[in-house]
């Protein structure tokens, strides 16, 4: 039987029609409409459930080869002497925003008080226990590189990407010609690995769309906007606790002379999969292409970005602050000003081995809890709206690991470069 030529004329063009359409809308239309479906359908639209894990298991998919490629390409690229200023330099400013961040959560739950009037469930099943500072800090060194990458340890895999990244700059940066020579071979095989990576994210987030449909009609069939209500002061908090953070990220902007319209226009579809895919990791290559519209060079954010996807959890630490306070206060406990600085030095450091995926804040808000002393059966009322506030805890960590990438390339020479008219122009309309 003949094909229609014409048929297929029109599939191609309705095709060429949605790859020319711009993926924020495409990501925004799917988002208002996942809302309105999950509201109106109720509990049963878990049914499409499988259409957003799909999307969640292609941007984990990515993940692990795009840390390798990415972090090798960028140890590589500086010397080792700059390497080691511009991981200083990151580390420093992961640690004091995260500190700033869980601050702004305990000072506004404090002044708020979510969670009064609410009466503790009974004892439920405790979230996964917390590993130790010491433990997180040990395990950054893996015993088997392989088994590191199989499990999916972030930070192993960082380090020994990072390890190899550096004695390939050393080669590249050799004195001995063969040396050179070879080094300069494996950095085109990275690239090229690189490459490769950038066109499956491409292929990846041209399904994004209805993987974003069906995560948000699920999370907010499941919980209904009733649901909601009584927990209404902690998803205040946090969200706005998140807005003071982003307006703190602002303000570091402008002092290094930062235009607040070109970063948001670059980090605002990284935001946007942060929010619905709920994972720092899984957001890291679209991050990474928003870095590199910032003009921000690969031998920073090849380092940077997948190293704050694992501990910089500004937003987390924002959350761990304010449902403390929240699970205090369900519990009829007050906590004393010494354990309340317990919770800002646990919670900061926590988040150093909290993993950038869906739902680790409750790991670090356990051991937040213990620390303090409250009971954990009241962490079900939290995790009843986990999902809610996952997505804007996420977004405020990737945007915190866009301003530190583009502050650090600020003060490094040679590690900011102004994209061309032309190449915004394409990136911009491609998104």
């Amino acid at each position: 039987m003949a094909s229609n030529p014409d048929a297929t004329s029109d599939a191609r063009s309705w095709w060429r029609r949605y790859l020319d359409f711009p993926l924020i809308w495409k990501f925004a239309i799917a988002l208002v409409a996942g809302a309105v479906v999950g509201l109106i359908v109720g509990p049963s639209i878990a049914v499409i459930q499988p259409l957003g894990d799909l999307f969640l298991r292609l941007l984990q998919m990515l993940v692990m080869p795009m840390v390798i490629v990415t972090l090798v390409a960028g140890a590589s690229t500086a010397a080792p002497s700059r390497l080691g200023r511009v991981g200083g330099k990151i580390f420093i400013y992961y640690l004091l925003t995260s500190l700033l961040a869980i601050c702004i959560g305990i000072l506004l739950g404090l002044a708020v008080s979510p969670g009064t009037g609410l009466d503790m469930p009974g004892e439920g099943e405790e979230p996964e226990e917390a590993p130790s500072i010491s433990e997180t800090l040990l395990n950054i060194v893996p015993e088997n590189p392989f088994a590191a990458l199989t499990e999916g340890n972030v930070l192993a895999v960082i380090f020994v990407a990072v390890v190899v990244g550096m004695a390939l700059g050393t080669m590249l940066h050799s004195e001995n010609e063969r040396m050179r020579e070879l080094g300069e071979s494996v950095r085109r095989l990275v690239d090229a690995g690189v490459e490769i990576m950038f066109k499956l994210i491409r292929g990846v987030l041209e399904y994004g769309p209805i993987g974003v449909f069906a995560l948000i009609a699920v999370v907010l069939g499941e919980t209904g906007a009733e649901a909601l209500v009584p927990l209404a002061k902690l998803i205040g908090v946090v969200y706005g606790g998140i807005g003071v953070q982003i307006l703190f990220y602002c303000a570091l902007l402008l002092i290094i002379g930062v235009s607040l319209r070109r970063f948001f226009t670059a980090a605002r579809l990284p935001m946007v999969t942060a929010y619905v895919t709920r994972s720092s990791s899984g957001t890291l290559p679209v991050t990474i292409r928003g870095a590199q519209r910032l003009g921000i060079d690969e031998g920073v954010y090849g380092f940077s970005l997948p190293l704050g996807a694992t501990i910089n959890m500004d937003g987390t630490a924002l959350y761990v602050g304010a449902a403390t306070i929240f699970v205090a206060n369900v519990s009829g406990v007050s906590l004393s000003l010494g354990e309340l600085v317990g919770v800002v030095l646990v919670g900061t450091l926590a988040s150093i081995g909290a993993a950038g995926v869906p739902g680790a804040g409750l790991i670090m808000l356990s051991l937040a809890i213990s620390q303090a002393g409250l009971p954990f059966a009241a962490v079900a009322l939290v995790a009843g709206i986990d999902a809610i506030l996952d997505m804007a805890r996420t977004m405020c960590n990737v945007t915190g690991d866009l301003v530190g990438a583009r502050l650090v390339a600020q003060t490094e020479r040679g590690m900011l470069h102004e994209p061309d008219d032309q190449q915004q122009e394409a990136e911009h309309a491609s998104t």
